[in-house]
């Protein structure tokens, strides 16, 4: 893959980069790292959708947010930016957090098995890695670091890392929105 500048400069991408992100061959480094996520993100949501507090009252979600937007006396509180904090606490006062627990344990789930089967790869690492990355802004640091560059890994070379998995058949047939298929005149794609 090649761009060309304004001055009519053609710059190519780096061969380790057009390896890794379009070559089908990588698609085995992917697969390993693909289903490593989806193993994470399932057995994250096992451990909450077994858990009442997450998925009938939201109090193990409520219990995290009223820990992180407190700001201690002395040290630095876990959540580094106000406006994320102010945006917890808004989810806190509005009880979002009944709900939203939900969300958060089958939302795990439903990525996690779409990196397993290689379903949407790209679309599945990007929920992945926003999820990574909110943990993170929390003050969760944990392996989210791992798996947000992970998920970003998957995210930058979604046309091979789910070439073995489902997207080899699904993407073809769905194709992508940016490229959109000609139509004739009687609305069939040409």
């Amino acid at each position: 893959m090649a761009t060309i500048t304004r001055s009519e400069r053609i710059v190519q991408d780096p061969p380790l980069a057009r390896i890794l992100m379009g070559d089908k061959r990588a698609a085995w480094l992917w697969l390993v790292l693909r289903v490593w996520l989806g193993y994470q993100w399932i057995d994250a949501s096992l451990h909450k959708i077994g858990n009442p507090a997450w998925v009938q009252t939201g109090e193990a979600l409520k219990g995290f947010w009223s820990g992180v937007v407190l700001i201690p006396e002395t040290g630095r509180p876990p959540i580094a930016f106000d406006w994320y904090r102010s945006f917890i606490q808004m989810l806190l006062d509005a009880q979002a957090y009944q709900w939203f627990g939900k969300l958060v344990a089958y939302g795990e789930m439903l990525i996690g098995i779409a990196l397993v089967l290689g379903v949407f790869t790209g679309f599945a690492a990007f929920f992945g890695a926003f999820m990574n990355w909110n943990f993170m802004m929390a003050g969760a640091a944990s392996t989210n670091p791992v798996l947000f560059v992970v998920a970003l890994g998957l995210i930058m070379a979604w046309k091979v890392s789910g070439y073995l998995g489902i997207d080899y058949f699904l993407l073809p047939l769905v194709g992508t929105p940016w490229k959109r298929r000609a139509r004739g005149e009687d609305g069939v794609a040409v």
